[in-house]
């Protein structure tokens, strides 16, 4: 897998104690990898980080605390580093501003400062979000090289990561002496066993099912690119071996998105739960803050130039959300690891490149 590189390699993971840092984390501990993770504790109980429990080296403190960081950076000697860590909700942004700002904005920065610094360091990968681009309600996908912006303050903090991202790679990585390579991905609303974050429908809809509660739907017509949670790790994954193989042409942007048959509205998706696990009583809320509508990725890059591609369409993807949740709830297993092994099996049959 991955070429073999994640073996005994020293690898850090910011927001490691949440629901996609927490699935990187395992898959990297079956890679073989030594893995760091710098994080706020979990915020949730329970949480997919207690549940699946990797085996990391933590430091627990905020993103934003330069010293801190540079600190940890110093002391693990990470050879590639994966930035997850993030305020991830457009309605709690619009809550906390100024937190949202300080965590998305600064917190990346000083990833990027201290790497660029650090001999160790050869890649860094920044997570940010398909909610990146100027959203224009376009029902065709956003390319990379589309316009940035948001709305929201977590929209606007993400864009504005990207740009920080995209000075860094400029200004400082094309330097003789400087060996580090930055990408940064933007993906899709993942599905997947585990997330407990507040406003994630897949949470909502096992909750209310599970304790026999109503289920309340702010958006129902609108469109999301879905995909498992594991379906944009992969893609992280593969950015990480190629840019630690020095090779400079990755070294910029990249859409992780499922295909377009994946593309469906919210309440096709609470159709289909229901449908393959319980019936459940819905009823509607009008959005108290504008949201997007329409949100589609353009991955057509990563296909292409990558050799990237998803290994689970929507129905697996449903079909093992809904199984990780009804073993959790039903019979207290926790699923995780064995369905990273599901599917890179099934990546191997599909011949997926990073296999």
């Amino acid at each position: 897998m991955f070429d073999g590189i994640y073996k005994n390699r020293r690898v850090l993971v910011s927001g490691h104690t949440g629901f996609k840092g927490s699935w990187l984390c395992k898959w990297l501990n079956n890679l073989g990898a030594e893995v760091y993770g710098y994080s706020l504790l979990p915020n949730t109980e329970p949480n997919h980080f207690d549940l699946s429990n990797p085996s990391v080296n933590s430091c627990i403190n905020n993103i934003i605390d330069f010293n801190s960081v540079k600190k940890f950076v110093t002391k693990s000697e990470p050879e590639i580093i994966f930035h997850l860590a993030a305020q991830p909700s457009v309605l709690k942004s619009y809550e906390d501003p100024i937190e949202t700002f300080n965590t998305n904005i600064i917190g990346t920065t000083n990833f990027l400062e201290v790497a660029r610094y650090s001999p160790s360091v050869k890649a860094i990968i920044i997570v940010t979000t398909d909610k990146c681009y100027k959203n224009k309600e376009w029902v065709y996908g956003y390319r990379e090289n589309d316009e940035l912006g948001g709305h929201d303050p977590y929209s606007a903090s993400k864009a504005c990561a990207e740009l920080v991202t995209d000075s860094f790679r400029k200004s400082f990585t094309n330097k003789k002496n400087n060996k580090l390579l930055i990408a940064s991905a933007r993906a899709g609303n993942v599905l997947g066993g585990g997330d407990w974050t507040n406003d994630r429908i897949f949470k909502d809809i096992a909750i209310a099912i599970s304790k026999n509660k109503k289920l309340s739907l702010r958006n129902p017509n609108s469109v999301r690119p879905w995909q498992h949670v594991l379906e944009p790790l992969s893609g992280y994954l593969l950015l990480g071996q190629l840019l630690y193989q020095d090779k400079k042409e990755y070294a910029k942007p990249w859409n992780f998105g499922p295909s377009l048959s994946s593309n469906i509205t919210v309440r096709e998706l609470v159709d289909i739960v229901k449908n393959r696990w319980n019936h459940i009583e819905v009823e509607y809320d009008s959005p108290k803050n504008e949201e997007t509508k329409n949100l589609v990725l353009d991955s057509s890059k990563a296909y292409n130039k990558l050799k990237w591609k998803p290994v689970w369409g929507i129905d697996y993807t449903i079909n093992y959300t809904i199984d990780w949740y009804k073993n959790y709830y039903e019979k207290n297993i926790v699923k995780t690891e064995e369905q990273i092994n599901k599917f890179t099996e099934d990546a191997v049959k599909s011949k997926i490149i990073w296999t």
